[in-house]
């Protein structure tokens, strides 16, 4: 039997990316995964591949209603939820004198709000199983500083992590928040990102990016009974960057 036999995991930001490698790390250890995007086509295609443990929901993650959804659609595929992955999340490559008011809203609602919502969402179905683990992608921009807007959120994640951690230990749920440093996604490996992804690759302590399945380890420990312990916790994987 796998890590994660018959438990029932929610991913957000799952239909490329981290978000698809995460996925089908659970699904080889016995999960039955929920995958959920605003790109319909390529959930849809992702999870016909991997298989009948596997379900798409087009899911909006700052929309209230679209998690409720996300919820009533995997309890009637696959019961109550265990493990949710708070994976979606963006960026925006402005300075703070150039990003707008909108910008800023936008980046807090996808990677802080949502964590909220999902939190909220899920935590009802959560007290059916009574070992709940909400697993929080934070960043290494939520120990240290980094770009504007992006920064702010993932210090945020960090907090709500331990405020949810808290209030729903008495419920058997655990609430955790993985750190990561730079990986080698195709989006920063691209021809115009990848040379000064590899130079700055040479400051980091263990002198590479780290592999995404690297992370997806990280989220399995979480996801699993393995980390029965832990919770409130920050889980960093960057290297050694915020070490130095």
């Amino acid at each position: 039997m796998g890590r994660l036999q018959d438990k029932v995991i929610v991913i957000t930001g799952a239909a490329q990316g981290m978000g698809e490698t995460h996925a089908r790390k659970c699904l080889e250890h016995g999960a039955k995964v929920v995958l959920t995007d605003v790109n319909v086509e390529k959930g849809e295609d992702l999870a016909a591949s991997l298989g009948e443990n596997a379900l798409f929901i087009k899911h909006d993650v700052t929309n209230e209603q679209d998690w409720s959804n996300v919820v009533e659609q995997t309890e009637a595929k696959f019961g109550p939820i265990n493990v949710l992955v708070n994976n979606a999340g963006i960026t925006i490559a402005k300075s703070l004198l150039e990003t707008s008011l909108e910008d800023y809203r936008r980046i807090l609602d996808i990677n802080q709000v949502s964590v909220f919502l999902g939190m909220k969402a899920v935590t009802p179905s959560m007290k059916k199983t009574e070992n709940g683990s909400i697993i929080n992608i934070s960043s290494i921009n939520g120990l240290v500083g980094g770009a504007i807007g992006y920064t702010d959120s993932k210090f945020a994640v960090r907090g709500m992590t331990k405020a949810a951690a808290l209030e729903l230990a008495n419920y058997g749920i655990r609430v955790n928040s993985v750190h990561p440093g730079i990986i080698a996604t195709p989006m920063i490996m691209q021809d115009d990102t990848k040379d000064a992804v590899e130079q700055f690759a040479k400051t980091i302590p263990l002198k590479r990016v780290a592999q995404p399945e690297e992370i997806s380890g990280l989220i399995l420990f979480l996801a699993s009974d393995d980390s029965s312990y832990s919770t409130g916790s920050e889980f960093i994987a960057d290297g050694g960057i915020t070490a130095q």
